[in-house]
């Protein structure tokens, strides 16, 4: 791979992301506060980029939408139209712990002998440029803890780094699909001139032993993992303490929703008269009604047995079957929960006395 960087200025960040769009439907966290999110760009809207924070909802709804329509059928004929899937796609600000996340989704949905179709084309069709974190996004921010890197994304097509200055961003390029976005660059600056948006360098972004220097609080929250959480969490299944964590839970499913590593999904149809559609939504398993079966028997009755369920699923039953936790450490569920429950919690009890 090419080892060589580019160094963009943040005046020019707009002019550089402006390059992408003939090639890619491009989509970078625009907005302010909870509004922060993933937004489509277009000319119009390169100045509501911000970069400042992480978006409320993780990228993974680019990959896994929140709702989308599988095919619909013409009640008459009998015939099946399947929606196309958009081609070359492009997910600017990807925080390193959100880029661990999509790279658990690509477990759950394309390893041990099942491919999700859908999944599988939007990956291969995405670019990703993830964004290095100097300064955590969330006060609740505890990926370290979890084993993760704010300062790496090796998964990342093109990863950015904010300069020790601040004043701009190095980009390193990683894979195949990066040197496609570096080529386009690359003509960027040349027809730039005498005034060229971007320079560029000998030495990669990031290299072993010399990261950039952190600025800012970073990390606020340092987790005691257990190196054997999971076998520990699997011997406390039936420990009374699950029912006292789950006392609180007011089953909203928030958790779910801000995490970017939750994919459980429904399937439902909708009947017209012109038109049936069949189509998957997100699901959360702690929602009553997630495991019941059609005969009304419920095997997780309880609050105490979906939040079990749960925790049981990132930190142990994932990690039995592919070999890692599902919990980043992003710390959404933490700070957006109603009810202030906080995994970190279940973490450091590890099925111990409190």
């Amino acid at each position: 791979m090419d080892n060589k960087t580019i160094t963009i200025t943040k005046d020019d960040l707009a002019t550089a992301i402006r390059a992408l769009l003939p090639a890619y439907n491009v989509y970078a966290p625009a907005g302010e506060g909870e509004r922060l999110a993933f937004a489509a760009l277009d000319e119009s809207r390169l100045g509501a980029i911000n970069l400042t924070g992480s978006p409320v909802i993780p990228p993974k709804e680019l990959l896994f939408p929140r709702s989308e329509s599988l095919y619909t059928l013409d009640p008459e004929t009998g015939a099946a139209t399947v929606p196309e899937i958009a081609e070359s796609t492009l997910i600017f600000g990807v925080r390193p712990c959100d880029l661990r996340g999509i790279e658990n989704l690509d477990a759950a949905f394309l390893e041990k002998g099942y491919v999700d179709s859908n999944y599988a084309k939007r990956r291969e069709n995405t670019t990703i440029i993830a964004l290095a974190c100097v300064t955590s996004p969330y006060e609740t921010c505890f990926c370290e803890s979890m084993g993760g890197d704010p300062l790496a994304a090796k998964g990342a097509d093109v990863l950015l780094t904010e300069t020790k200055a601040g004043d701009a961003f190095t980009a390193a390029f990683q894979t195949p699909k990066g040197l496609q976005v570096k080529l386009l660059w690359d003509s960027l600056a040349m027809d730039c001139g005498s005034a060229p948006a971007m320079t560029e360098g000998s030495k990669p972004a990031m290299t072993e032993g010399s990261k950039p220097a952190m600025t800012g609080q970073h990390n606020t929250l340092r987790v005691t993992k257990p190196d054997d959480l999971p076998q520990r969490l699997m011997a406390a299944f039936d420990d009374p303490h699950w029912a006292v964590l789950s006392e609180a839970c007011l089953g909203c499913g928030t958790c779910s929703y801000v995490c970017p590593t939750c994919y459980c999904f429904d399937i439902d149809r909708e009947s017209g008269a012109k038109e049936i559609t069949e189509y998957r939504c997100w699901d959360c398993c702690m929602f009553s009604d997630y495991s019941r079966m059609a005969g009304g028997h419920n095997p997780r009755p309880t609050k105490k047995e979906r939040l079990r369920n749960r925790y049981l699923h990132k930190l142990a039953y994932f990690d039995e079957r592919y070999g890692m936790t599902l919990c980043v450490g992003c710390g959404r569920c933490i700070a957006k929960c109603p009810a202030s429950l906080d995994i970190t919690e279940v973490i450091e009890w590890g099925g111990g006395a409190l």
